[in-house]
């Protein structure tokens, strides 16, 4: 039986089934910019992807030789076809690794507005109060005089290299996608809310517009983004399917390549960690280019190992395993961990200086790893401690990615409901064996790190050093500034909710307006929802001052690096801190609050509470630039294990 309908309620239909967080966890290689639904739609369903984890549309399509591949979406045919004749559905076979059990039932999706009733056998109760009919002009001509067309571009980066219109954009996908219209309109919390507004198949906005407003409905929650930060929650055994999805498309390399890139080594130094440090941007990343150019003055090859795809977790010896290695800057190829042993054993005959890091070992297996440094001739080596995926699979230590846990025991009510409690054995038996098999000397930034890690760990490490990512070395005072200008607050990185965002964005939004103020984000990419002056900045290998340079220059007053997690050393507090900005911090911010309290560059205030009053009061203007004698520092970084090997420390 063919299906036709307007494109509007096709799209209606498949967004009541549709699992976006499934169809972007199992297809990794979604382009960045592009939404789930939208790429379902646009090719997602001719290939066959499978759009929910009690969806299979293969097996749709095989067990029903009537429909063509590519010709017919399996989905939609079912939902508005092939239940009502008794056609059945499989699983994906991606259900039971996302899902993490092997039982599995469609959700109480609603699609009966859009189809033809409700599901053969279902119950049918009292009837729903039926939402107000919106022609589509009616619907149009109230959402055009409210949408808000330059933040609907710079949130859909997508959408503005189109060619659509953004407001034809949202009035035909973009809404069912969850795309906002306005800051102050959440799509997502109010078909949430409203359970008659999600049935009726109307334009949430435009509901809101011409009747829910004057009903006293909620244009959005007002629970806080920790609320959302959890309801948007991936599992984590999604996480790990799509780590092993994606790793099993990588194609190993012969050992004759690999032995034909690395050559005869001599002096060496292998480095481990989480990903390709060249391709990706981050403080850790920033380190190892780091470590790789002190080891190149030292006349020392650099061989770099990581996983060929992103893992949040450590690896298991049975999953799938390539690496990603890298000599000198230079990528080589993916291999298999048992090539890369063979070949670099046979590639260090002739041995010379020899050292190891690791850095991260997300995405590698203890023995494995091991394997590979032995077969360099290397049991000893260094073990750095830029996070905490030594304690916990949660490696920032937040519990639910909200709040700090302080590493409590594995056994507590704590790990008991938190998403990374099932997994935290995993990776604490992991490093166990790590540290079994290799003599491994922690290197921690700073001192607040080691100090915890001893306390919350039971790794037996041979020796320990603590080595600064960098320090600050006195240039002089700052230049003055007028006494009467507003106070330049500013936020410096991403715009994420570990790094604390919502936090500024709120205190933004209390302060728009307010003449004593003058707010500032620097960072790679803006919110534009933030009632703050964007200020682009991106630290590169090329411009390794690009942040510090940019705070100076605007003169700021302070910055505001709150994190919800223990930071291991931040970056961004010690360029805040160069630059003459005082930083002002909370007290869980790890390594930020005993940096600020051991050298007085700013405050650590008590909570979130105490941050809104200091500035409601003024009293934080007390930390503005003309009235401190704000110094200007250059900031020395460190070669990490560059460093340590030339000063002959203990491996």
């Amino acid at each position: 039986m063919a299906v036709t309908a307007p494109d509007e309620d096709v799209h209606k239909v498949i967004a009541a089934a549709f699992d976006p967080d499934f169809y972007a966890a199992i297809y990794t290689d979604l382009p960045p910019d592009m939404a789930p639904f939208w790429h379902y739609n646009a090719q997602g369903w001719r290939e066959p992807r499978d759009p929910a984890p009690w969806f299979s549309a293969h097996h749709y399509l095989a067990d029903n030789p009537d429909l063509k591949l590519g010709k017919v979406d399996a989905l939609f045919h079912f939902l508005t076809v092939g239940r009502h004749e008794g056609r059945e559905v499989r699983p994906s076979h991606h259900a039971a690794a996302y899902l993490g059990r092997i039982d599995w039932a469609p959700p109480p999706f609603r699609f009966e507005a859009f189809t033809r009733g409700p599901p053969p056998g279902a119950r049918t109760g009292p009837a729903t109060p039926a939402a107000p009919t919106i022609s589509k002009a009616d619907e149009r001509a109230a959402v055009a005089g409210a949408f808000d067309a330059a933040f609907y571009r710079a949130i859909n980066p997508d959408v503005a290299a189109s060619d659509m219109a953004p407001l034809d954009h949202f009035l035909r996908t973009g809404w069912l996608e969850g795309r906002d219209p306005t800051p102050g309109f959440s799509v997502c919390d109010y078909l949430e809310a409203y359970s008659d507004v999600a049935a009726s198949g109307v334009n949430p906005f435009a509901h809101y517009l011409l009747a829910g407003r004057a009903e006293g409905r909620q244009a959005r929650h007002d629970l806080g983004f920790r609320y959302d930060v959890i309801a948007r929650l991936q599992p984590v055994a999604a996480r790990l399917a799509a780590s092993i999805a994606k790793s099993a498309t990588f194609a190993a390399g012969p050992a004759a390549a690999l032995a034909e890139g690395l050559g005869t080594l001599g002096d060496l130094h292998i480095s481990v960690s989480h990903d390709d440090y060249l391709e990706h941007s981050g403080g850790l990343q920033l380190c190892v280019r780091r470590e790789a150019a002190r080891f190149a003055a030292l006349g020392v090859d650099h061989l770099h190992l990581h996983p060929a795809a992103p893992w949040q977790l450590v690896r298991a010896e049975d999953e799938p395993a390539p690496l990603g290695v890298m000599l000198n800057g230079q990528r080589l190829g993916v291999y298999a961990p048992a090539t890369i042993r063979d070949v670099l054993g046979g590639a260090t005959s002739n041995p010379g200086r020899r050292s190891f890091a690791i850095h991260s070992l997300l995405g590698h297996a203890p023995d494995a790893t091991a394997d590979i440094l032995e077969a360099a001739g290397l049991t000893e080596g260094f073990f750095w401690l830029h996070d905490f995926a030594s304690l916990c699979a949660g490696v920032h230590l937040l519990r639910n990615d909200v709040a700090d846990c302080a590493a409590p025991p594995a056994d507590s009510a704590g790990c008991g409901v938190c998403a990374y409690g099932p997994f935290r054995a995993r990776h604490t038996a992991a490093h166990a064996r790590l540290f079994a098999r290799l003599g491994l000397s922690v290197a921690a930034p700073s001192q607040t790190t080691l100090d915890f890690w001893r306390g919350h760990g039971q790794l037996s490490a041979r020796e320990t050093v603590v080595l600064p990512h960098a320090e600050l070395r006195p240039r002089g005072l700052a230049p003055k500034v007028a006494k009467h200008r507003p106070f330049r607050l500013a936020f410096v990185g991403m715009p994420a909710p570990l790094k604390g965002w919502p936090i500024f964005r709120e205190l933004a939004e209390r302060l728009a307006g307010d003449p004593r103020y003058d707010l500032h984000h620097l960072g790679g990419r803006p919110d534009p929802a933030t009632p703050a002056t964007f200020h682009p900045v991106v630290v590169t290998p090329d411009q390794p001052q690009a942040m510090q340079d940019t705070l100076e220059l605007l003169e700021i007053d302070a910055a505001l690096i709150w994190p919800l997690c223990r930071e291991t050393f931040s970056f961004t507090a010690y360029e805040a801190a160069a630059s003459g900005a005082a930083v002002i911090t909370g007290p869980d911010s790890g390594n930020v609050a005993a940096f600020v309290a051991a050298s007085g560059h700013g405050r650590v205030l008590d909570d979130e509470a105490a941050l809104f009053a200091a500035f409601a009061s003024g009293e934080i203007l007390a930390l503005a630039r003309s009235r401190r004698r704000a110094r200007l520092y250059d900031l020395a970084y460190s070669g990490l294990t560059g460093d340590l090997v030339a000063a002959g420390a203990s491996a």
